[in-house]
């Protein structure tokens, strides 16, 4: 069997990927900063013989191996700015400063130095088993997944014109479940689409002492808030999702000056894009009521940031990935997933090419161990037996449509 033979050499290939794996660990780097990370993954698919370029802040490898279907596999590299609490003893202790000058933790909270290193060990592994499938394979290393920026600047850059046109793409995540070990895939509606939206609203400035003479933003964010909580109670059909999550309010600088604005910031997570319009429009509407009913002076603003496309797996391409890994990994080990209330930009790059694509996710954390949800300070997963399934995944997936 072709899979078996690829991944024979994986107990020596995991010796040099736990060693990456350390060393991306501890020096993690924000999004669209990767410069470091970026040349190591250069350097290694140089090695191991792709046709490699550098494409929107991320690495594009190409292996072309005769006749036969094209795969992109994708793997995102960026890191977040969190302070790691794991208690490692590879934990990262890099720093970096925000955009408010501020300087705060950086680490892979989200676990994309795992993807990186199964992604590079899967390079590897069908690189030096060139007799056993036959076909192109791509190996895409996506930069600033974590603000959405990443994949939308390699489009931006030509990806569609650099690279030759996939068949099929291919995306996997390291989760808190499953267990480590063990996959699970999802078809249609996996990960939600999401919006982050700010709004600024005006007042009129005065003196605390006199509030007639302002109109002031407090009292106005406050109303807001509140009847931005009967959107999804009352305006969305009971059974379907929808979240709005005001997770910042911003006015005033001391306690006798009112204002002259506010600024919300908001988050919203949809798996319908009917649903998604219908909540902007029921957002909007109700800012500018409340604006009008305190008698703002002027009109608030919307700016909408950090969009995330839904992802919606084909269903077609999960079921053969699926059959795939119950017949390597057995069906003990092969999960049926619910929805993640995350989300992604990986299917901008399908979408933006026109081909089917699934994207499945693998787990970090042993059996009967305490886990931790990606984005948390605490987010450590077991290096093994993580490592060696995420590389598994990824080259029993592509082998199921590069095999001969």
């Amino acid at each position: 069997m072709a899979v078996s033979h690829v991944l024979r050499p994986l107990e020596e290939t995991s010796k040099w990927q736990e060693e990456l794996y350390v060393h991306l660990h501890k020096h993690p780097e924000l999004s669209m900063q990767e410069t470091q990370t970026a040349a190591e993954i250069d350097r290694r698919l140089r090695a191991f013989g792709y046709e490699v370029q550098p494409i929107g802040g991320g690495v594009v490898g190409v292996l072309a191996n005769g006749e036969g279907p094209t795969v992109l596999m994708r793997a995102d590299i960026d890191a977040l700015p969190v302070t790691e609490q794991t208690g490692l003893r590879y934990a990262s202790t890099a720093t970096a400063v925000d955009a408010t000058g501020t300087t705060v933790g950086v680490m892979h909270a989200c676990g994309h130095d795992i993807h990186i290193t199964a992604a590079l060990g899967a390079a590897q592994l069908l690189a030096d088993a060139k007799s056993d499938w036959s076909g192109t394979y791509i190996a895409l290393f996506q930069p600033g997944e974590e603000t959405a920026t990443g994949a939308q600047s390699m489009l931006d850059d030509g990806l569609v014109e650099k690279v030759p046109k996939p068949d099929v793409a291919l995306a996997q995540h390291v989760l808190p479940s499953p267990a480590s070990g063990e996959v699970g895939t999802r078809s249609g509606p996996f990960l939600s689409a999401g919006d982050n939206l700010s709004i600024t609203v005006f007042g009129e400035g005065s003196h605390g002492s006199m509030p007639q003479l302002g109109v002031d933003p407090v009292v106005l964010c406050a109303a807001i808030v509140t009847r931005l909580q009967g959107v999804v109670s009352r305006e969305v059909e009971p059974g379907v999702f929808a979240v709005v999550t005001v997770g910042s309010v911003q006015v005033g600088t001391k306690s006798n000056i009112i204002s002259d604005r506010g600024v919300l910031l908001l988050n919203m997570r949809t798996y319908d894009e009917k649903v998604r319009q219908q909540l902007k429009e029921a957002i909007e509407r109700i800012v500018r009521a409340e604006c009008q009913a305190s008698g703002s002076p002027q009109e608030p603003t919307f700016e909408y940031y950090e969009q995330y496309p839904l992802t919606d797996n084909d269903s077609d391409t999960t079921a053969k990935v699926h059959a795939a890994f119950e017949a390597y990994f057995g069906p003990d080990r092969v999960k049926h997933l619910h929805r993640q209330t995350a989300s992604e930009d990986f299917s901008h790059v399908p979408l933006a090419l026109g081909i089917p694509y699934t994207y499945w996710g693998f787990g970090g954390f042993a059996a009967g161990t305490e886990s931790f949800p990606n984005h948390s300070p605490f987010f450590g997963p077991a290096m093994q037996p993580t490592l060696n399934t995420g590389t598994q995944a990824a080259v029993v997936a592509a082998l199921a449509f590069l095999e001969r």
